[in-house]
């Protein structure tokens, strides 16, 4: 349903000659191709760019860190205070 009928594309097309013109839209459609060249050419050269640009070395492993000892110490809790009203 979301699809656009064959008599959606022809109201338009219609409304796209009336608003433009006829003599126009030939132009606005040579400019429009001539822009798409352009930019396809422009992202092949990015691409190529980008791959020479690219180092071609082997990959290395990670190095690991050495391994770290804690050391766990026994604290005690504190002694009760016997003046504390306080619920435990």
């Amino acid at each position: 349903m979301g699809a656009l009928q064959p008599w959606h594309w022809i109201i338009l097309l219609l409304v796209i000659v009336l608003l433009f013109g006829s003599k126009r839209l030939p132009d606005a459609a040579r400019s429009l191709g001539k822009s798409m060249r352009i930019f396809k050419s422009e992202v092949k050269e990015l691409q190529a760019d980008h791959k020479a640009d690219a180092p071609v070395t082997p990959q290395q492993p990670p190095v690991q860190a050495p391994p770290v000892q804690v050391h766990s110490e026994r604290v005690e809790a504190p002694a009760p205070n016997p003046t504390d009203t306080r619920p435990a």
